[in-house]
């Protein structure tokens, strides 16, 4: 047989197909009859199951796969009636991958041409989010992406098969697939990179049941799926009845759409959205679930009962729909259709690529947006999916620009999580009296059974269901004590049986605390060279703070000269910026750690232990001799005095929002030396000169607390400048102040004195109050209207107007001597400072 990593001939692949028939180890014979009835048993239960291929010959491999698939068809089509889905995922730029496809094509097709297989490269992956088949391969002999596996196995519903490609099982580590090597840095080269994540994701495939695993090179099967006995009477997939309430809002036909009570009641509750909330009140649904409960579906049908009532009452019905990407929301959109064609409302859509993106019809539409666009938007309801993927700050956002909100989270996701969404922004708006609040947790798959053993397995393996430690008293009075522990964990030992309880405790931080994480995170924590982590405990072993390291610099030469001119650099991030914006050669040279996440235990926020861990990591840093301690993250004011309070300083600012978490990435430095303390100094003043030069168009839309926070921070940018203004000018700015002037005849004059205060804090003369300096901020170098300064602080326009000419009588007293004007004599040098 023909077999290497080369592109084959048709010829090639009909003499592989030909050797087909006689190629049947007996091993695999066996593995295909306990598979059988292993398949016909997860039937009963609405189970999944999962084989695991390993071997070195694509041929083997694909002529296994392809006797896999056709006995799997055969017991579909006898169970149902009809031949199943199946749904193969490979890398179509691999050749090896690709020869493999053309196998398993050819040989269904010559064995029964009624299976039909759908081959899809990998990088459409995300598009095939919120979909069901009944068979899933996945080709994972080149690259083993974790997002890959958090994506795509649960899109096979219960009774389905779940294939997958691997190596050769005894030799998979000694290999690097594409995710890992582009783990590899120039200063930590592919050698480096580590093989944790493959031994623990061979480890738990092992563990689990529900999984066969069979070594084509060696003929052996390696595992079989432990069966578990039929119980009596069991129906298929142990479906619960569902009962639609008599009495309903929402017609019954959409009711009939719902496959799980959980749906049905979602249903029910959202009918509450009908009713517009009272002046000044709002009405906020809350709905999480793990993945494959429905959710989205659930509020897909939802919304078309909603437009079904609310379109009798109102002219045009406006429902504004956004997650952190429009692959998101396609379940949603996909049951709103199906719900919109059964009770008879005409529709039609507009799509980017293969996405839906809006749904509209006579005087109704349902519109995705980016989550960054709906707080400046109107809506009659705003729908908000995969709520855990987006910043708190945003979420609050959109809080307070609606009335009517529906938010979805997963609780356990492979992008987010639900809990942590509850804990950090559902505490928020519980507070407020004019928000009703609607909660609900649904339960039940959709796809298969709840004791699936393959969500067991895939769950375990990604760490999905990781949760922190629980606390006691002993830790609450360890904690104010501040006694406290900094540990460096082994990731060989975490990554294992005997230190697996701490790396859960330990990333249940993280799903809790941050308001994103993938499975991608874990498998860059465990074998990227240039990552370590570390974590804060109690006395009694509990651990409170997860923080996660990454080296960076220094840059080679070279790549110090392409980064100038614009070039890229794997994994440093700190060094390509400040090369790229500060243009500072020598920080290239530098060394040091990017605190890629630092995240606290969320019962104890706030109690000093993000300060503590910080110290830990700065001390630990200088003893190994680096030379600054960074961060980047989507800025808040809150987070931002977090890390100025830790002497951090701002170096640089992204020019465009994120426009999922709709915050701008902000660097900060630490620098523990004097050669770079000098750089980040002169980083700092170049990063505010430039940041007072743009806040009227790229920081326009900044938080002004936030500008104002990194415009006093630092030294001085020129502690002995003073305003440039000619002897006219000063006059104007006295006439302003006296009251004849407008603000915008004198404009111009007041940006001088604004950015003249900036660049010489805290020497100004003239000394302003914290609203003063916000004012200026706002009003003069943001150049915000009136009414929005006003709303800002609270005060009506007439007192910022009022503010401003107090500032500039200030002013004009410290540093011309009067307020008074007086006019210029055409003998004076009026065109000199």
């Amino acid at each position: 047989m023909v077999d290497a990593y080369m592109e084959y001939s048709k010829e090639d692949v009909r003499e592989i197909v030909e050797a087909y028939g006689r190629y049947a180890p007996s091993s695999y014979v066996r593995l295909l009859k306990r598979l059988k009835t292993s398949l016909e048993n997860a039937y009963k239960f609405n189970h999944r199951r999962l084989l695991v291929l390993s071997g070195a010959s694509n041929n083997i491999l694909a002529i296994l796969t392809a006797r896999a698939l056709i006995l799997f068809s055969k017991i579909w089509k006898k169970v149902h009636g009809k031949f199943p889905e199946i749904v193969y995922f490979y890398h179509k730029e691999l050749p090896n991958e690709r020869v493999k496809v053309e196998i398993v094509e050819e040989i269904i097709k010559k064995k029964s041409r009624n299976i039909k297989v759908e081959f899809v490269n990998f990088k459409e992956s995300e598009e095939y989010l919120g979909t069901t088949f009944d068979a899933l391969i996945l080709d994972l002999t080149s690259n083993l992406k974790p997002n890959d596996i958090g994506r795509l196995i649960g899109i096979v519903r219960g009774g389905g098969l779940i294939i997958l490609l691997i190596p050769k099982w005894d030799e998979w580590e000694k290999t690097l697939t594409i995710f890992q090597r582009e783990l590899a840095t120039p200063q930590h080269p592919e050698n480096e990179v580590r093989q944790i994540f493959k031994k623990w994701f061979k480890t738990k495939l092992m563990k689990h049941n529900g999984i066969f695993i069979y070594d084509a090179d060696r003929r052996r099967i390696l595992k079989y799926c432990k069966e578990k006995p039929p119980e009596k009477n069991i129906g298929k997939g142990r479906k619960s009845t569902i009962v639609i309430p008599e009495k309903t809002t929402y017609p019954k036909e959409i009711y009939g759409l719902a496959l799980t009570q959980d749906q049905v009641n979602v249903l029910k509750i959202t009918e509450t959205f009908i009713e517009k909330p009272k002046r000044g009140t709002k009405i906020v649904l809350v709905l999480i679930a793990n993945r494959g409960r429905g959710k989205s579906c659930a509020l897909g049908i939802s919304i078309a009962g909603l437009i079904n009532e609310l379109k009798k009452v109102k002219n045009r019905v406006r429902i504004l729909v956004t997650a952190p990407r429009l692959s998101n929301v396609q379940s949603f959109m996909d049951l709103l259709l199906k719900s919109l064609e059964i009770i008879g409302i005409k529709y039609r859509i507009v799509k980017k690529k293969r996405f839906i993106l809006e749904v509209k019809g006579e005087r109704f539409s349902v519109e995705y947006w980016e989550p960054i666009n709906i707080p400046k938007m109107k809506a009659d309801i705003v729908v908000v999916d995969e709520a855990a993927g987006l910043q708190v700050p945003m979420l609050l956002k959109i809080w307070k620009a609606h009335r009517r909100i529906m938010f979805s989270s997963t609780i356990h996701g492979y992008e987010g999580s639900g809990r942590g969404f509850s804990v950090r922004f559902l505490s928020l708006i519980k507070k407020d009296p004019l928000t009703k609040l609607l909660e609900y947790e649904m339960k039940e798959p959709i796809r298969y059974s709840e004791d699936d053993p393959i969500e067991k397995w895939q769950f375990d393996t990604l760490l999905l269901d990781a949760e922190p430690e629980k606390l006691d008293e002993e830790d609450y009075k360890a904690i104010a004590e501040g006694r406290l522990i900094y540990i460096k964990p082994s990731l060989e030992t975490w990554f294992s049986e005997k230190g697996e309880r701490k790396l859960r405790a330990f990333f249940g931080i993280y799903v809790l605390a941050h308001y994103r994480n993938e499975p991608d995170d874990l498998g860059m924590m465990a074998d990227a060279p240039h990552h370590t982590i570390r974590a804060i405990m109690t006395p009694s072993g509990k651990i409170v703070c997860s923080l996660q390291l990454a080296e960076e610099g220094p840059i080679p030469d070279d790549y110090i000269d392409d980064l100038l001119k614009g070039g890229r650099i794997p994994g440093n991030i700190i060094p390509d910026r400040v090369l790229k914006h500060v243009r500072i050669r020598e920080f290239g040279k530098t060394i040091g750690w990017r605190i890629v996440r630092i995240a606290t235990h969320p019962d104890v926020m706030g109690k000093g232990i993000g300060s503590f861990a910080l110290k830990q990591v700065i001390r630990e840093a200088k003893e190994k001799g680096y030379d600054w301690v960074g961060a980047g993250f989507g800025v808040t004011e809150k987070l931002l005095r977090f890390w100025l309070k830790n002497n951090f300083i701002p170096v640089h600012m992204s020019p465009d929002r994120n426009p999922v978490s709709g915050e701008f990435t902000i660097l900060v430095i630490h620098p523990l030396n004097d050669s770079v303390k000098e750089m980040v100094d002169v980083a700092n003043k170049v990063f505010k000169v430039k940041l007072l030069n743009s806040l009227h168009d790229t920081y326009r839309g900044l938080e002004t607390d936030v500008a104002l926070i990194i415009l006093k921070t630092g030294e001085p940018i020129d502690p002995a400048y003073a305003p440039k203004l000619d002897a006219i000018r000063w006059d104007r700015l006295r006439v302003y102040a006296y009251g004849p002037m407008t603000f915008e005849a004198a404009c111009d004059v007041m940006n001088e004195i604004a950015k003249a205060y900036f660049i010489c804090y805290p020497y100004f003369k003239a000394n302003l109050s914290n609203l003063e300096q916000y004012i200026m901020v706002s009003r003069i170098l943001q150049a915000k209207p009136w009414d929005e300064v006003a709303s800002e602080i609270g005060k009506r326009s007439s007192f910022v107007m009022n503010k401003l000419k107090e500032i500039a009588s200030k002013v004009a007293k410290e540093y011309s001597g009067s307020a008074e004007p007086t006019g210029v004599s055409l003998k004076s040098t009026i065109l000199k400072s």
